[in-house]
């Protein structure tokens, strides 16, 4: 078979590894891809919301199956388009993708039916969201309707930060047309879990639980970045939590959307707050995330192409998903400044990796034949072990071996959860 992976970072990484086991398997392209995809894949230069070069390039070469990864070519309707052609897909359709596409629309969709959610309010109008904060209950939390490279969302513990996120997202649009409408909404408390799952809009299967590590310094200080490591499984989420999420949030939605018309076919993720009054939901997205992939793929032990094909086919019932019962870490090195400014050009020493290691490269671009750093986040070193103890400790012993100019880390991933066991 050949393949088109969308997407060019850490997380279609782990997918291409993962996928290159099928011994069906003849070529990977990768769009755009990366210089560390490049040793997997063929990459072509072509931005994963070119949907036109996308598309001609599809048409010119014999896809035989297509994985759209990112957000944002979801949201644009990728799938839609491909599968026009004739290209099957793992990923919803445009409609289905509104999921994660608009805050407004997910918010709205919980509320009609009944899945648990922290309560909300919707805004158009900047005027009419400074006053509402007024009269609001501080911390709260404000979000922009559409996709804003997971820096849409603003924690505030002041009035002050509140009107200061609001009038960035409506006056000052830094994320563009997506702050055109935001979510002013209550401020949840609990343990965050994150749990990927494969559907076919009938079946479910969720996915080893994870924790993400958000901010950018230990302790969970400095600002919010698209992450800085994760583990799985999240000990948080007990059998007992689990079962409850798949009675009370995980089915209700899948059956949602089917009642609204917009079936989910693809992994659909739910970014959860175990609170005192139970798991509520804090966000969707329509698909894996990162850089949970790179901690959840190296725990799967059934084929990840063959589960992608029964997604799409509809017969996810049919196919068996299992999972080691080990746990696994990912430590992201990122550049020195992310996510604010940073520099970028420097070489990167990398090690062999041993059977229960992995680097999955994000941003990072060949000059003259040489791997150097290209991007904020530059790559994930991640690690499995007998329990997280021992994931955490082969995650950091991996990621000291790797080496390149102004490169950080928190130190403290998987911390929290260690603690809790």
């Amino acid at each position: 078979m050949n393949i088109m992976v969308i997407g060019g970072g850490g997380r279609e990484h782990a997918i291409i590894k993962a996928i290159r086991k099928n011994p069906k398997v003849k070529t990977i392209w990768a769009l755009p891809g990366n210089g560390g995809i490049a040793e997997e894949a063929k990459c072509v230069p072509v931005g994963a919301k070119d949907l036109d070069s996308i598309l001609f390039f599809a048409r010119n070469h014999q896809v035989d199956f297509a994985v759209v990864a990112p957000d944002d070519p979801l949201v644009l309707g990728a799938v839609d388009e491909l599968e026009a052609l004739g290209i099957p897909c793992f990923g919803p359709r445009k409609a289905a993708a509104e999921i994660e596409g608009s805050k407004v629309f997910a918010k709205n969709l919980m509320k009609k039916y009944c899945i648990p959610t922290a309560g909300y309010a919707v805004f158009s109008d900047p005027g009419e969201a400074l006053s509402y904060l007024d009269t609001a209950r501080i911390p709260t939390v404000v979000k922009a309707d559409g996709l804003a490279l997971g820096k849409g969302v603003t924690v505030a513990f002041t009035k002050e930060d509140a009107v200061a996120a609001v009038r960035a997202a409506m006056e000052e649009q830094v994320f563009g047309n997506s702050g055109s409408r935001i979510v002013i909404e209550e401020y949840l408390e609990g343990p965050e879990v994150s749990v990927l799952a494969f559907t076919d809009g009938k079946t479910l299967v969720p996915m080893v639980s994870a924790m993400d590590h958000k901010r950018a310094g230990d302790g969970d200080s400095g600002p919010n970045t698209g992450g800085m490591g994760a583990i799985a499984p999240n000990p948080f989420y007990t059998p007992e939590i689990a079962a409850e999420c798949m009675e009370m949030i995980f089915l209700p939605t899948v059956k949602a959307m089917n009642a609204e018309g917009r079936e989910f076919r693809g992994c659909l993720y739910f970014g959860l707050m175990l609170t005192r009054d139970g798991p509520k939901v804090i966000e969707y997205n329509c698909r894996f995330g990162d850089p949970e992939t790179q901690v959840v793929l190296p725990l799967l032990e059934t084929d990840l192409l063959e589960i992608m094909l029964a997604v799409s086919q509809g017969r996810l019932a049919d196919c068996p998903v299992r999972f080691s019962d080990k746990a696994a870490c990912c430590v992201i090195l990122a550049s020195e400044g992310y996510p604010g400014g940073y520099e970028t050009g420097f070489p990167l020493t990398l090690p062999e990796t041993g059977p229960d290691e992995e680097i999955y490269i994000a941003g990072a671009k060949l000059d003259e034949g040489v791997l150097v750093t290209g991007g904020g986040r530059v790559l994930g070193a991640s690690a499995t072990g007998g329990d997280l103890a021992r994931a955490v400790s082969r995650a950091y012993a991996l990621a000291d071996r790797i080496h390149f100019k102004n490169a950080y880390c928190r130190r403290d991933i998987g911390r929290k959860a260690l603690e809790a066991k």
